[in-house]
Order: C-alpha cells, then structure tokens, then sequence
C-alpha cells in the first residue's frame, strides 16, 4: 500500500489563475486609467472655480461700489428736498 502524493496541477487551474492574473492587470489598470482621467477632470474644474471666484469677488466690489453710490445720491435728494421745503 504504498501511495505517492500527485503533484502535478491540472492544466485548467494553471490556464484559470492565468486568466485571473489577466483580469486582475486589466482592471488594475482600467482603474489607473479612470483615475487619470478624474484628475484632469479636477484640474480643469479647479481653474474654472478660481475663474468664477475672481468673478464673484469683481462683483461684490462692483455692488458696494453701487451701493454706496446710491445712498449718496440718496442723500442729495434728501438735502435738496430739504432745501425746497426751506
């Protein structure tokens, strides 16, 4: 009764963990690939965000500059009113 131990490997588990292997890298580096894509997506969103800070901040300097304009010319009115009352 003496029994050795098999040793050999079917070739359908080689040829299973090759074609794992395969997809394993294929995804790797589709992920990779998305990866790259989502960082120049980020890239170009960054620079179109300080484009429309800068907009912004332009605005809101224009609005107080309107702003303030207005009560001064609300403020002639006021005293010419006051001066036609007189």
């Amino acid at each position: 009764m003496d029994r050795q131990i098999k040793t050999s490997v079917p070739l359908t588990v080689l040829v299973g963990l090759g074609v794992q292997a395969v997809a394993i890298i294929w995804s790797a580096s589709m992920m990779y690939s998305n990866i790259q894509a989502n960082a120049n997506e980020i890239a170009k969103i960054s620079v179109r965000t300080l484009a429309l800070e800068t907009a912004v901040q332009g605005q809101a300097v224009s609005l107080a500059r309107i702003d303030e304009n207005i009560k001064a010319i609300r403020k002639s009115v006021e005293n010419i009113a006051l001066a036609n009352l007189n």
